[in-house]
Protein backbone atom coordinates (compact mmCIF):
# COMPACT_ATOMS: atom_id res chain seq x y z
CA UNK A 1 0.00 0.00 0.00
CA UNK A 2 1.21 3.42 -0.45
CA UNK A 3 1.93 6.34 2.02
CA UNK A 4 -0.90 7.71 0.93
CA UNK A 5 -3.34 4.42 1.62
CA UNK A 6 -1.81 4.02 4.53
CA UNK A 7 -2.42 7.53 5.64
CA UNK A 8 -6.02 7.50 4.56
CA UNK A 9 -6.53 4.16 6.50
CA UNK A 10 -5.41 5.53 9.71
CA UNK A 11 -2.17 3.34 9.68
CA UNK A 12 0.46 6.33 10.14
CA UNK A 13 -1.05 8.24 13.20
CA UNK A 14 1.01 10.76 14.07
CA UNK A 15 4.58 9.04 14.26
CA UNK A 16 6.61 11.08 12.00
CA UNK A 17 6.89 14.32 14.88
CA UNK A 18 8.68 16.83 14.24
CA UNK A 19 7.55 20.23 12.64
CA UNK A 20 6.39 18.01 9.71
CA UNK A 21 4.21 15.62 12.18
CA UNK A 22 2.70 18.87 13.93
CA UNK A 23 1.79 20.82 9.72
CA UNK A 24 0.43 17.31 8.89
CA UNK A 25 -1.43 16.79 11.95
CA UNK A 26 -3.30 20.67 11.20
CA UNK A 27 -4.31 19.66 7.71
CA UNK A 28 -5.19 16.42 8.68
CA UNK A 29 -7.51 17.82 11.66
CA UNK A 30 -9.09 19.99 8.87
CA UNK A 31 -9.53 17.35 6.31
CA UNK A 32 -10.41 14.75 8.38
CA UNK A 33 -13.61 15.94 10.46
CA UNK A 34 -16.00 15.34 7.50
CA UNK A 35 -16.11 11.49 9.04
CA UNK A 36 -13.29 9.45 7.40
CA UNK A 37 -11.86 7.16 10.32
CA UNK A 38 -9.31 8.89 12.69
CA UNK A 39 -5.39 8.95 11.70
CA UNK A 40 -4.54 8.48 15.31
CA UNK A 41 -5.90 4.70 14.79
CA UNK A 42 -3.43 2.85 13.89
CA UNK A 43 -0.33 4.28 16.18
CA UNK A 44 1.49 0.54 16.92
CA UNK A 45 2.64 0.41 13.30
CA UNK A 46 5.78 2.08 13.26
CA UNK A 47 8.07 2.86 10.41
CA UNK A 48 12.11 2.93 10.18
CA UNK A 49 13.51 6.65 10.40
CA UNK A 50 13.82 6.96 6.39
CA UNK A 51 11.67 4.12 5.01
CA UNK A 52 10.36 4.94 1.77
CA UNK A 53 6.80 5.69 2.55
CA UNK A 54 7.93 8.04 5.60
CA UNK A 55 10.58 9.68 3.45
CA UNK A 56 7.34 10.39 0.81
CA UNK A 57 4.97 11.80 3.51
CA UNK A 58 7.95 14.10 4.63
CA UNK A 59 8.47 15.56 0.70
CA UNK A 60 4.60 16.15 0.46
CA UNK A 61 4.06 17.61 3.48
CA UNK A 62 7.49 19.81 3.07
CA UNK A 63 6.48 20.55 -0.34
CA UNK A 64 3.45 22.22 -0.21
CA UNK A 65 3.83 23.74 2.94
CA UNK A 66 7.24 25.72 2.10
CA UNK A 67 4.71 26.47 -1.32
CA UNK A 68 2.57 28.03 0.87
CA UNK A 69 5.28 30.13 2.47
CA UNK A 70 7.37 30.82 -1.25
CA UNK A 71 3.79 32.54 -2.06
CA UNK A 72 3.75 34.98 0.65
CA UNK A 73 7.44 36.04 -0.10
CA UNK A 74 6.11 39.81 -0.89
CA UNK A 75 4.07 39.94 2.36
CA UNK A 76 0.75 38.98 1.27
CA UNK A 77 -0.81 35.64 -0.96
CA UNK A 78 -3.24 36.82 -4.04
CA UNK A 79 -5.59 35.21 -5.84
CA UNK A 80 -3.70 35.03 -8.70
CA UNK A 81 -1.01 33.00 -6.46
CA UNK A 82 -3.56 30.79 -4.95
CA UNK A 83 -5.03 29.88 -8.58
CA UNK A 84 -1.02 29.05 -9.46
CA UNK A 85 -0.96 26.92 -6.68
CA UNK A 86 -3.36 24.71 -7.77
CA UNK A 87 -2.49 24.79 -11.58
CA UNK A 88 1.10 23.23 -10.15
CA UNK A 89 -1.08 20.88 -8.30
CA UNK A 90 -3.51 20.14 -11.24
CA UNK A 91 -0.42 19.93 -12.82
CA UNK A 92 0.81 17.20 -10.69
CA UNK A 93 -2.61 15.32 -11.26
CA UNK A 94 -3.30 15.16 -7.40
CA UNK A 95 -6.96 13.51 -6.61
CA UNK A 96 -9.40 15.16 -4.67
CA UNK A 97 -8.70 14.14 -1.63
CA UNK A 98 -5.02 14.67 -1.97
CA UNK A 99 -5.27 18.13 -3.40
CA UNK A 100 -7.38 19.19 -0.53
CA UNK A 101 -4.36 17.69 1.73
CA UNK A 102 -1.84 19.57 -0.51
CA UNK A 103 -3.90 22.96 -0.01
CA UNK A 104 -4.61 22.47 3.87
CA UNK A 105 -0.56 22.53 3.42
CA UNK A 106 -0.20 25.57 1.24
CA UNK A 107 -2.45 27.34 3.74
CA UNK A 108 -0.23 26.28 6.85
CA UNK A 109 2.99 27.45 5.00
CA UNK A 110 0.86 30.64 4.54
CA UNK A 111 0.85 31.15 8.33
CA UNK A 112 2.86 34.01 10.56
CA UNK A 113 3.95 31.17 12.74
CA UNK A 114 5.57 28.99 10.14
CA UNK A 115 8.79 27.61 11.22
CA UNK A 116 10.56 27.21 7.90
CA UNK A 117 14.10 26.76 9.11
CA UNK A 118 12.61 23.76 10.91
CA UNK A 119 10.63 22.15 8.65
CA UNK A 120 13.52 22.24 5.97
CA UNK A 121 16.08 21.10 8.86
CA UNK A 122 13.64 17.93 9.27
CA UNK A 123 13.27 17.35 5.97
CA UNK A 124 16.92 17.59 5.19
CA UNK A 125 17.83 15.22 7.86
CA UNK A 126 14.64 12.33 6.36
CA UNK A 127 16.24 12.76 2.90
CA UNK A 128 19.81 12.55 4.12
CA UNK A 129 22.05 11.28 0.80
CA UNK A 130 19.33 11.28 -1.81
CA UNK A 131 20.61 14.32 -3.50
CA UNK A 132 18.48 13.91 -6.80
CA UNK A 133 15.51 13.90 -4.15
CA UNK A 134 16.61 17.04 -3.11
CA UNK A 135 16.78 18.60 -6.27
CA UNK A 136 13.62 17.49 -7.53
CA UNK A 137 12.06 19.75 -3.89
CA UNK A 138 14.13 22.49 -5.51
CA UNK A 139 12.58 22.03 -8.77
CA UNK A 140 9.31 22.02 -7.88
CA UNK A 141 9.58 24.97 -5.64
CA UNK A 142 10.96 26.86 -8.52
CA UNK A 143 8.29 25.94 -10.89
CA UNK A 144 5.62 27.44 -8.13
CA UNK A 145 7.83 30.71 -8.40
CA UNK A 146 7.93 30.85 -12.02
CA UNK A 147 4.09 29.54 -12.76
CA UNK A 148 3.05 33.62 -13.26
CA UNK A 149 6.31 33.56 -15.75
CA UNK A 150 8.13 35.63 -13.40
CA UNK A 151 10.00 35.42 -10.10
CA UNK A 152 9.76 38.32 -7.41
CA UNK A 153 13.40 39.22 -5.64
CA UNK A 154 11.51 38.26 -2.27
CA UNK A 155 10.97 35.07 -3.57
CA UNK A 156 14.62 34.40 -5.03
CA UNK A 157 15.55 35.18 -1.13
CA UNK A 158 13.83 32.80 0.11
CA UNK A 159 14.21 29.95 -2.82
CA UNK A 160 18.61 30.78 -2.09
CA UNK A 161 17.82 30.52 1.36
CA UNK A 162 16.04 26.86 1.23
CA UNK A 163 18.73 25.66 -0.55
CA UNK A 164 21.75 26.91 1.69
CA UNK A 165 19.76 24.81 4.06
CA UNK A 166 19.21 21.99 2.58
CA UNK A 167 23.02 22.09 1.41
CA UNK A 168 22.12 22.29 -2.16
CA UNK A 169 25.34 25.05 -4.05
CA UNK A 170 23.93 28.02 -5.35
CA UNK A 171 25.39 27.64 -8.50
CA UNK A 172 23.19 24.11 -8.78
CA UNK A 173 19.97 26.42 -8.10
CA UNK A 174 21.10 29.21 -10.41
CA UNK A 175 22.00 26.37 -13.11
CA UNK A 176 18.24 25.00 -12.31
CA UNK A 177 16.71 28.57 -12.40
CA UNK A 178 18.46 29.18 -15.84
CA UNK A 179 16.87 25.58 -16.98
CA UNK A 180 13.39 26.27 -15.24
CA UNK A 181 13.00 30.03 -17.31
CA UNK A 182 14.15 27.78 -20.61
CA UNK A 183 11.70 24.77 -19.95
CA UNK A 184 9.18 27.59 -19.44
CA UNK A 185 9.28 29.39 -22.55
CA UNK A 186 9.98 25.58 -24.41
CA UNK A 187 6.19 24.66 -23.11
CA UNK A 188 5.30 28.47 -24.44
CA UNK A 189 6.64 27.88 -27.41
CA UNK A 190 5.16 24.39 -28.30
CA UNK A 191 1.74 25.79 -28.27
CA UNK A 192 -0.16 26.19 -31.35
CA UNK A 193 0.84 28.86 -33.27
CA UNK A 194 3.47 29.74 -32.07
CA UNK A 195 6.80 30.41 -34.05
CA UNK A 196 8.24 26.73 -32.44
CA UNK A 197 10.87 26.10 -29.50
CA UNK A 198 13.97 27.64 -29.96
CA UNK A 199 17.26 25.94 -30.14
CA UNK A 200 19.22 28.45 -27.20
CA UNK A 201 16.25 27.24 -24.73
CA UNK A 202 17.36 23.13 -25.99
CA UNK A 203 20.76 23.85 -24.71
CA UNK A 204 19.49 25.80 -21.65
CA UNK A 205 17.41 22.70 -20.70
CA UNK A 206 20.16 20.60 -21.61
CA UNK A 207 22.23 22.95 -18.89
CA UNK A 208 25.17 22.96 -21.74
CA UNK A 209 26.66 25.70 -24.08
CA UNK A 210 25.23 25.57 -28.16
CA UNK A 211 29.46 25.15 -28.05
CA UNK A 212 29.60 21.63 -26.33
CA UNK A 213 31.23 19.00 -27.82
CA UNK A 214 28.62 16.05 -29.02
CA UNK A 215 29.77 14.14 -26.13
CA UNK A 216 29.38 16.92 -23.49
CA UNK A 217 25.57 16.94 -25.13
CA UNK A 218 24.96 13.41 -24.52
CA UNK A 219 26.52 13.50 -21.29
CA UNK A 220 24.49 15.79 -19.69
CA UNK A 221 21.54 14.57 -21.48
CA UNK A 222 21.65 11.17 -20.02
CA UNK A 223 23.01 12.53 -16.37
CA UNK A 224 19.67 14.73 -16.73
CA UNK A 225 17.67 11.67 -17.56
CA UNK A 226 18.86 9.56 -14.86
CA UNK A 227 18.34 12.48 -12.40
CA UNK A 228 14.86 12.64 -13.32
CA UNK A 229 13.91 8.74 -14.17
CA UNK A 230 10.33 8.57 -12.40
CA UNK A 231 11.39 5.47 -11.27
CA UNK A 232 14.42 5.62 -9.52
CA UNK A 233 13.09 8.91 -7.71
CA UNK A 234 9.83 6.91 -6.65
CA UNK A 235 12.38 4.43 -4.75
CA UNK A 236 14.58 7.19 -3.45
CA UNK A 237 11.19 8.90 -1.86
CA UNK A 238 9.42 10.97 -4.12
CA UNK A 239 5.56 10.72 -3.30
CA UNK A 240 4.05 8.39 -6.61
CA UNK A 241 1.62 11.14 -6.57
CA UNK A 242 3.69 13.48 -7.95
CA UNK A 243 5.64 11.06 -10.73
CA UNK A 244 3.71 13.15 -12.71
CA UNK A 245 6.32 15.60 -12.44
CA UNK A 246 9.68 13.91 -13.19
CA UNK A 247 7.89 12.39 -16.15
CA UNK A 248 6.89 15.68 -18.02
CA UNK A 249 10.39 16.58 -17.04
CA UNK A 250 12.02 13.62 -18.96
CA UNK A 251 9.58 14.22 -21.75
CA UNK A 252 10.92 17.94 -21.66
CA UNK A 253 14.72 16.98 -21.75
CA UNK A 254 13.81 14.14 -24.42
CA UNK A 255 12.69 17.53 -26.58
CA UNK A 256 15.15 19.75 -26.35
CA UNK A 257 17.85 16.40 -26.57
CA UNK A 258 16.07 15.26 -29.95
CA UNK A 259 16.36 19.03 -31.36
CA UNK A 260 19.97 19.50 -30.14
CA UNK A 261 20.73 16.50 -32.49
CA UNK A 262 18.83 17.39 -35.03
CA UNK A 263 20.35 20.80 -35.14
CA UNK A 264 23.70 19.17 -35.06
CA UNK A 265 23.33 16.18 -37.13
CA UNK A 266 23.73 13.94 -34.43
Amino acid sequence: MSWWGKLAGGAFGFMMGGPLGALLGVALGHQFDRGVSSVRSGLEEQFEPGAQERVQMVFFTAAFSVMGHLAKADGRVSEDEIRLARQVMERMGLGGEQRRLAMELFNEGKQPGFDLDAVLDQFRQECRRRVNLIRMFVEIQLAAALADGEMHPAERRILLHICERLGFPRFAFEQLERMARAGTRYDHQAAPGSRGRSLEDAYAILGVEAGATDAEVKKAYRRLMSQHHPDKLVSRGLPEEMMKVATEKTQEIKAAYEQVKAARGM
